[in-house]
């Protein structure tokens, strides 16, 4: 990680932090760069609070090392998972501790009965761990695929299938906790227990006093089970103190929801839950609200994994979105939905079970409806409409303005009246785009507005506004604050108001306890500041229009290469609109050094590549900004950018020269000794000299226009033909040395298409064609855009005006094709054409072996995951596709020039190749490299896969590998 040290850490008492911590961690993990301690400060919620370091924390003994420096000097510190969190619970001014991903250690016990997950194992993948024993855990956070365990632990995170059964509390089996002091504790190991006794006594003997206190106050003790009837993450789990008698039982309980004010959760073992294999869903639309209330309580017995409600105001946010019934965009606003979800372990059960969901719901007058299904197309539509209305207010949203969600329990007997009292308060506090929504069998609703932060008048209608609910919510109606989100600093003033004052003095207690420094999150759940929610507002700027409708989420950030190396989609937008705020504030000297961070940080490590787009629940392409600003640098290479596009042949054939340059040198001085030359050569260069690495390829000799035609035969019409278009990249780069298979690409897949017999037409003008992107990828647009029209053109000759197929044997050149042409064409990369037109014409006789595949960005953002393994699979007998890989940073030339962008997407790949298996497999040139080197294994494009297993339907193999 590239970082700016200490010299702007000015405060004495941090600089003598940051010398204690290198003792122990790398000094490129401690972040004291202001601007970067901004980008990785910044979390989801709309507080902002910039940290003062920024630590990446590797393991356990650098974060107890970490805590015993921060409290030998009584420095507050905060823990950090995903920072996915709403209510500012993971925000810091003082010192942020984060983990890399070397925090996702999991261990499955009892064939699924339980699991054992480290803080940074991201929820999805847990139960992605659990599927092949049909268990899963029992939290299910709308952020899942995102959120991480030590988040959803801290938080007692829920979701939609939930409720109050299946959350944290109710299914935690066991515990590891760092506590304040840097001691520790192992709640499922008895050892561990006597020592903890020992050491922490005064810990122990507290808690056993604070809970026998709480049972004798009954009146308490009675308001802590009305509460906790309820989804309830309003201050801390009190219902610990009367559920328990064990204090490690009520000490590990307490941890559940603490956000992170009680110690540090290294470990957590959880009791799974079933994942039934049968579920059905439907929507029905009531009159009103309060007929969709009485649905609701009538439902809290049915057999019914999950009730969602949603108001007219929510269904009329999504009600434009294309693939929604059509009847939702005619309902009124008075108009009242729930979805329904019912799951069994058989059908014949989930047929009785959504037989008697219906004869319960016979009575009430359901207006419009789509009956239970279980076609996953519907399905997905449905929840669709559930999981779009969060984005679809964040897309409507004024520039300047927030997206804020609340979310409020109501005993479920008051939930109509709640409802409709919430909707008064919208309108007289003018919040006419708010929408309610939520988990309807908890009481639970979530209700989404905007709000601009940008003056005093403002942020005192906020102001006004949370005071009211808050009195709405915990006096009028007794219900939660917060069922869900957390407190964060967003009900922290309000906390006593909520439970009174026994029942917060009793946190207070708690608090001290565990933390009595107060350096564990200060200002987080216990916070005597009335006004702390209304303080420490994020600033929303505008910045571009491509970013604005930006909500800071963080939902992207799973999919980035570089977000272990440079920043984040979030954090390159953080900083993009600290620029442009600065930028607006005449503050030039501040703008220009973040400016100049900003390029390596922000544009030269960025991908591009767009995935951050499809986890982005309002669709923002960060790398569409990145380009668009490389237009600015790169400015002054137009001149030969313009030249190498008129001359691309020419230009070609120098990359050939070179590459086959490098391989005769490489061979003549020997391959370390060369790539070692080259190292030196980038350091000397300053980094503008290419990185070279024994894989890359030697120049393609294959002369691919003798062995295709320029155009179609007079017999064309009884043949199949397939327009045949090499990547410039392939058509320039052969395989290298330790290549598994030494053919060329074009070898290859002309040997696949004579197979199954298809004529192969190659364009005679192909040397002088490219789809643009590598010009685009430069900000270079008009000189993408010409090079694009010209082989658009070509292939509309060489088609017959689109009537054959055309493919590409790359990818990512077929994505910006079929994105960019104008003209009805046929395109095709190579999994999908190897499923439609070569497989029925094939022979395949599968190898038995281990193989590695790696599903590249344009085959993610073109949906063709499933297309790829279900081919590798039709090839080998065993395929792996390694986890947490979405993008390998290759993209396109980053890995000649920013070489750690790649090192950094791949860094756990090695790990991940079985001894067993020799090779990979992937559909880009170029990423095939990087993937090589950082495997250690030969990777390859699928085509030499199907190449070699398959035949003929005459039974020939017309081409054998040349191993």
């Amino acid at each position: 990680m590239t970082v700016q040290q200490s010299h702007n850490v000015n405060v004495p008492h941090y600089s003598h932090l940051v010398e204690q911590l290198s003792t122990v961690i790398d000094s490129t993990c401690i972040v004291t760069s202001k601007e970067q301690c901004l980008a990785y400060g910044t979390d989801a919620s709309f507080y902002r609070l910039i940290p003062k370091v920024v630590l990446r924390l590797s393991n356990l003994d650098e974060l107890i090392h970490a805590i015993k420096c921060c409290e030998k000097l009584e420095i507050p510190f905060t823990f950090r998972a995903a920072g996915t969190s709403l209510s500012g619970q993971a925000v810091s001014d003082s010192v942020l501790f984060t983990l890399t991903d070397d925090w996702r250690g999991h261990t499955i016990h009892n064939d699924g009965d339980r699991i054992t997950l480290q803080p940074g194992v991201i929820g999805a993948d847990a139960n992605r761990y659990l599927k092949p024993f049909n268990k899963k855990i029992g939290p299910d956070p709308a952020s899942i695929d995102t959120c991480k365990i030590g988040g959803i632990a801290a938080n007692n995170a829920s979701g939609m299938c939930c409720g109050t059964a299946q959350n944290s509390y109710k299914t935690v089996d066991g515990m590891k906790i760092v506590f304040a002091d840097g001691s520790q504790l192992n709640t499922s190991d008895p050892e561990s227990i006597e020592s903890f006794y020992s050491i922490r006594r005064d810990l122990v003997e507290g808690l056993t006093e604070l809970a026998t206190q709480t049972k004798l106050n009954r009146e308490l003790t009675q308001k802590i089970h009305h509460k906790y009837r309820l989804k309830n993450t309003t201050g801390y789990s009190l219902n610990a103190l009367v559920d328990y008698e064990d204090p490690i039982e009520i000490l590990q309980h307490l941890m559940i929801g603490s956000e992170g004010t009680l110690g540090f959760i290294s470990e957590i073992t959880y009791n799974t839950v079933v994942e039934h294999a049968y579920k059905s869903t439907s929507l029905l639309v009531f009159d009103n609200i309060e007929e969709a209330s009485k649905a609701v309580t009538a439902l809290s017995n049915a057999p019914v994994a999950s009730v969602e409600m949603m108001d007219g105001r929510a269904l009329s946010s999504v009600a434009n979105k294309p693939g929604l019934p059509s009847f939702i965009r005619s309902l009124s606003l008075e108009a009242t939905a729930l979805l329904i979800e019912s799951h069994a372990s058989s059908q014949q059960s989930l047929d009785q079970q959504t037989q008697q969901v219906l004869d319960i719901l016979h009575p009430f007058s359901i207006i419009e409806s789509v009956p239970f299904t279980q076609d996953q197309q519907t399905v997905t539509t449905l929840w669709g409409i559930r999981k779009g209305m969060f984005p679809a207010v964040g897309a409507v949203r004024e520039v300047g303005t927030t997206v804020i969600i609340e979310d409020v329990a109501f005993p479920i007997e008051d939930l109509a009246a709640g409802v409709r009292d919430l909707q008064s308060l919208f309108d007289e506090y003018r919040y006419s785009e708010a929408i309610i929504f939520g988990h309807a069998l908890e009481g639970n609703l979530h209700f989404v507005f905007t709000q601009s932060f940008d003056n005093q008048h403002e942020v005192e209608r906020y102001g006004n506004f949370m005071d009211k609910v808050a009195d709405l919510v915990a006096i009028k109606y007794q219900g939660s604050l917060k069922a869900e989100h957390g407190t964060g600093r967003n009900m922290a003033p309000y906390v006593e108001l909520e439970w009174g004052k026994d029942a917060y003095q009793l946190m207070q207690q708690i608090k001290t306890l565990f933390d009595p420094k107060g350096l564990l999150n200060p200002g987080v759940i216990i916070n005597d500041d009335p006004h702390a929610h209304i303080q420490h507002l994020k600033p929303m700027p505008a910045s571009d229009p491509i970013v604005d409708k930006c909500i800071e989420c963080g939902f992207c950030e799973p999919v980035c290469p570089s977000r272990s190396v440079t920043l984040s989609p979030r954090q390159r937008i953080v900083l993009f609109r600290e620029i442009k705020r600065r930028e607006a504030q005449n503050q030039s000297s501040q703008s220009e050094e973040l400016t100049k961070l900003f390029e390596y940080q922000g544009l030269d490590t960025c991908a591009a590549t767009g995935l951050c787009a499809d986890r982005c629940p309002v669709g923002i392409n960060t790398g569409d900004l990145v380009k668009q600003l490389r237009a600015t640098k790169y400015q002054k290479y137009q001149p030969i950018a313009r030249w190498t596009a008129k001359h691309f042949s020419t230009t070609t054939s120098f990359v050939k020269i070179g590459l086959k340059t490098s391989a005769v040198a490489a061979n003549l001085i020997g391959m370390t000794r060369f790539h070692r030359f080259t190292k030196q050569l980038r350091l000397i260069t300053k980094g503008t000299s290419p990185n070279w690495l024994p894989e890359v390829p030697n120049n393609n000799s294959f002369d691919l226009l003798k062995h295709t035609h320029r155009q179609p035969t007079a017999h064309s019409q009884t043949e199949r033909c397939v327009v045949y278009v090499p990547s410039c990249a392939s058509r320039a780069m052969g395989t290298a040395d330790n290549s598994y298979d030494c053919r060329p690409l074009t070898e290859v897949t002309l040997s696949l298409l004579k197979k199954a017999g298809f004529l192969v037409i190659t364009p005679q003008e192909i040397d002088d064609q490219c789809c643009g992107m590598p010009y685009e990828s430069k900000g270079m647009a008009n000189i993408a855009y010409t090079k694009a029209q010209q082989l658009e053109e070509v292939l509309w000759h060489a088609s017959e005006q689109g009537r054959y197929p055309i493919l590409m044997d790359t990818s990512p050149c077929a994505k910006r094709s079929i994105e960019h042409f104008e003209k009805q064409m046929n395109i095709y990369e190579p999994v999908k054409f190897a499923t439609d037109h070569l497989l029925p014409n094939l022979q395949l006789k599968p190898i038995d072996e281990s193989v590695l595949v790696h599903i590249t960005c344009s085959s993610r953002r073109m949906g063709l995951q499933t297309n790829m393994l279900e081919l590798a699979r039709s090839c080998a007998s065993h395929v792996i596709v390694p986890e947490h890989i979405q993008c390998c940073g290759w993209a396109g030339d980053k890995g000649f020039n920013t070489p750690e962008l790649n090192s950094a997407a791949l860094s756990s790949l090695r790990s991940q190749v079985p001894e067993d298996c020799k090779r990979g497999f992937s559909n880009s040139i170029t990423c095939e490299i990087g993937l090589s080197h950082h495997s250690g294994i030969s990777y390859q494009s699928i085509l030499y896969l199907l190449d070699e297993v398959s035949l003929s339907n005459n039974g020939e193999n017309q081409v054998n590998p040349k191993l």
